[in-house]
């Protein structure tokens, strides 16, 4: 299904959510049924066809048609009582008894006992910056389900006792009443059809490729009809949350999960991931996390980051609402919360334990990455002595390398001076007016702009970052007084900048992979960045990259990345975690992240993809 017919759907589903919900929960109740109609019918024509093929043996009826017959419903036989017995995976993370963490338990106990809810069958701590709950099936697709939660070691260092309860009474309100029922069977019931298509996918038989074809244009649909569910689920366990601990505390939860998880994701990772320039031996990440987190954020990070997140806006890749719309859900004007001053590992009964355990389990899986990126830095460190002994030489392209390694092993290294040096030496070099864009405080908006000025006419390439960089100075109240005129025109040219920016992409996502492809062009100092980034992303097993050509930007670098994943990941899993790649990676242009499967396959990105830039464990 294309994506602008995905997006009609689910704009028809929200409307008719919004004109008479009953029916609309009832019409999405009747469409998910249609997959099991699916299901059943492939079982009964499986038994049908194979009663007959057997009773017409038994009367002495033998001929090639039987054959095909017998084999033709032991084949539909099969693959249907591998959709109706779909088996999942244990959550990942550690199960917790009640005597692991009496606290949490007594909270989720009283949880439950306010808004009667079903109980919590099992429950999990894992080391991700988040909490959330799920239902499986027991026994296949018509079986009860098993309530899950899991709750991650980090959001429990990073918010305090009532501010996590709201988190969990959030996820507990998925399964309350009558529509969370149906909110959650509709989610069973869409783990289920992800499951059987995976499993389906690496099945070539020819019954499976009928219920691969079945699915193929059921299941997008019944995404974009369930879409509207799921969101008005997310406001309902919102309500219950608020309900429970107050709009306040509500609010402020979400508040400090969005600025203290941006902060978790962009900055503490890059600093841990630093501390391997000086020791070689891997270093577990969590005891450190737990001083950090309790610490307040900058203020300045602080007010940048809640500012980038009241900037999104709800949209059809997120069931979640985005913050501005679940604040003002709650009637809460957007602010910085008070930070958690407490954290809320006491509800586990020895966090002690748990930090050990999951500071071992990532040395061990993270060993071999540990080890390289030590090599990697400390190449990087031998290439800075190397600049600093014939600095007297350099030339613009030169000083700006020295600095940008510099910044490489410390972020905030002082090497103003280079660029400054850089531009002397070649008036509007590219890459010296970025880095001394970057160095800038925020409050010394005129310097910034003339330089943004200066690299928006110098570097046709870097116009897109140059306006939106200058439209975020421009909107930040820290900056300066407010100049509706000059964002007026940053804004603007930031839209001319769009535009080109889509029709690039266009061109890099519907041609064909492998045409105007080369060998990249990164240099050895880009090559590692790039590796630094892939090594921490753990799923990544191998990674090609090559240079698109573009027709009509010939000028502009741009990239496709190829990975190999495991074959444990689903295909949601897939394109999420490709897409959060396409906004990370350390690449010097746009660059298209796609993964080995029915297209591209692996076959075809070995032999057409180059040499692979890395390996997992080399």
């Amino acid at each position: 299904m294309e994506r602008a017919d995905f997006i009609h759907l689910v704009r028809l589903s929200e409307h008719a959510s919004a004109e008479d919900s009953v029916r609309y929960r009832r019409s999405v109740a009747l469409f998910a049924a249609l997959g099991y109609v699916w299901v059943i019918a492939c079982l009964v024509l499986a038994l049908a066809v194979f009663i007959w093929a057997l009773g017409s043996v038994a009367h002495g009826s033998f001929h090639i048609g039987l054959l095909w017959s017998l084999a033709f419903g032991a084949g539909l036989f099969w693959v249907t009582l591998r959709a109706l017995w779909v088996r999942f995976d244990a959550p990942d993370g550690m199960r917790l008894e009640r005597a692991d963490a009496p606290g949490l338990f007594e909270a989720l106990d009283r949880i439950r006992q306010k808004i009667g809810g079903p109980p919590i069958h099992e429950v999990y701590v894992d080391d991700q910056f988040n909490a959330s709950i799920r239902q499986t099936p027991r026994y296949g697709l018509f079986g009860g389900a098993v309530n899950c939660l899991c709750v991650g070691l980090p959001l429990l260092m990073a918010l305090d006792r009532r501010r996590v309860l709201s988190v969990l009474s959030h996820e507990y309100g998925h399964l309350r009443g009558n529509h969370g029922r149906l909110s959650a069977w509709i989610y069973r019931t869409r783990l289920s059809w992800l499951k059987l298509d995976a499993s389906l996918q690496r099945d070539e038989g020819v019954m499976a490729l009928a219920s691969q074809a079945f699915f193929r244009w059921y299941f997008p649909r019944f995404a974009a009809r369930t879409f509207a569910l799921a969101r008005q689920d997310e406001y309902e366990a919102d309500r219950i949350s608020s309900w429970l601990l107050g709009s306040k505390v509500a609010a402020y939860a979400l508040t400090e999960v969005a600025i203290k998880g941006q902060w978790y994701a962009e900055h503490f990772w890059a600093e841990h991931w630093a501390r391997a320039a000086q020791d070689d031996v891997v270093i577990g990440p969590f005891v450190a996390l737990r001083e950090r987190m309790a610490e307040a954020p900058a203020p300045d990070f602080a007010r940048q980051a809640l500012r980038s997140v009241l900037s999104r806006v709800s949209d059809v890749d997120d069931t979640h609402p985005a913050l501005r719309d679940r604040l003002e859900a709650f009637d809460r004007r957007p602010e910085l919360p008070s930070w958690s001053r407490k954290s809320a590992l006491h509800l586990l009964a020895d966090p002690d334990r748990w930090i050990g355990h999951f500071d071992q389990e990532w040395q061990r899986s993270h060993a071999d990455d540990w080890k390289q990126h030590h090599a990697w830095l400390g190449r990087i460190r031998e290439r800075v002595g190397v600049l600093a002994a014939c600095a007297a030489r350099h030339n613009a392209d030169e000083m700006v390398e020295w600095a940008d390694l510099e910044r490489r092993l410390q972020r905030n290294a002082p090497v103003g001076d280079r660029y400054e040096r850089a531009l002397a030496l070649t008036p509007n070099h590219a890459g010296a007016l970025r880095g001394m864009i970057q160095l800038l405080p925020v409050h010394d908006r005129e310097s910034g702009l003339r330089l943004l000025e200066d690299l928006h006419g110098a570097d046709a390439p870097s116009r897109w970052w140059a306006a939106q960089h200058a439209v975020g100075l421009l909107e930040n109240p820290d900056g300066g007084p407010h100049d509706a005129i000059a964002l007026q025109h940053w804004r603007a040219r930031r839209k001319d900048a769009e535009e080109a920016e889509r029709r690039a992409w266009e061109e890099i996502v519907d041609t064909p992979y492998f045409s105007q492809i080369a060998r990249h062009d990164l240099s050895e100092f880009e090559v590692g960045e790039l590796r630094a980034d892939i090594v921490r992303c753990k799923p990544i097993q191998k990674a090609w990259v090559v240079c698109k050509n573009l027709r009509e930007f010939p000028w502009r670098r741009c990239y496709i990345v190829f990975l190999e994943l495991p074959e444990d990941l689903d295909d949601s899993e897939r394109y999420d975690l490709c897409r959060s790649l396409e906004r990370s990676l350390s690449l010097p242009g746009t660059a298209l992240v796609l993964w080995a499967g029915q297209s591209p396959t692996l076959d075809q990105i070995e032999r057409q993809a180059f040499e692979p830039v890395w390996t997992r464990g080399r």
